[in-house]
């Protein structure tokens, strides 16, 4: 990871787990702001644990049918190792003069996790990416009213050219009329970059698809229509 600025530190460890046919990747990432702090263990790119410093708590991300890493004391561990990490940037400030901060801002991308069915349960994923320093912060709107109830927000995680990406999620019930906003604030943006999801866009055999099957309609009833007056006419002959 390339240095980006002493007003942020990061430990990043890193274990290539070798045999003779499987390479694992292992990360863990220790990370501290003057406001904001990340303690979190990835497997294969995937977080398996992450310190929760507002709900007091480790979290374990993955889904009930994963088998669950089993970490005892680390939310404890994390504490303090973000008491340290807090001492040790106060001392990497002064040593380096207060640096200017340098500050990528983020793109982002919303999507549904699974193919749209109206009715049915499904999840709207907001990716932000390319953003340093970490974090951001997720707004989410339904018909232009902000939600909360169902959304969820990961920490951050390295990308290889030492900027960060996060994800958040919603869980909602798709139904015709209704839009979506991701919103995203962040110290290197000037206003909130927002994306936008419409079901109606978004379902299949809505839009084109109508069109088409009236179009095909249209042209079975002129068939019928056509069928009618040939044999009309052969009557009369």
């Amino acid at each position: 990871m390339k240095m980006k600025s002493s007003q942020t530190l990061l430990f990043l460890s890193c274990l290539l787990g070798v045999t003779a046919d499987i390479v694992h990747q292992y990360i863990a990432i220790n990370g501290c702001s003057e406001t904001d702090g990340e303690m979190m263990f990835g497997l294969e790119g995937e977080e398996v644990w992450y310190a929760d410093f507002i709900n007091k708590k480790g979290v374990e991300p993955q889904p009930k049918f994963v088998d669950h890493m089993s970490i005892p004391g680390a939310y404890d561990t994390a504490v303090g190792n973000q008491a340290i990490c807090k001492q040790n940037l106060q001392t990497a400030r002064r040593g380096f003069k207060n640096p200017p901060l340098q500050l990528d801002a983020p793109h982002s991308t919303i999507y549904p996790r699974d193919v749209v069915e109206l009715g049915v349960e499904n999840h709207l994923i907001c990716h932000v990416t390319g953003f340093y320093p970490a974090p951001v912060k997720v707004y989410w709107t339904r018909n232009d009213e902000n939600v909360t109830e169902g959304t969820s927000l990961n920490v951050p995680y390295p990308n290889k050219d030492g900027t960060f990406n996060q994800f958040s999620r919603l869980s909602f019930i798709p139904q015709l009329g209704d839009t979506y906003s991701c919103s995203v604030t962040h110290r290197a943006l000037s206003q909130t970059l927002t994306r936008i999801w419409d079901v109606e866009q978004n379902q299949p055999g809505i839009g084109p698809a109508v069109f088409c099957g009236l179009g095909l309609t249209v042209g079975l009833l002129g068939v019928a229509t056509g069928t009618f007056f040939l044999i009309k006419g052969n009557e009369c002959n």
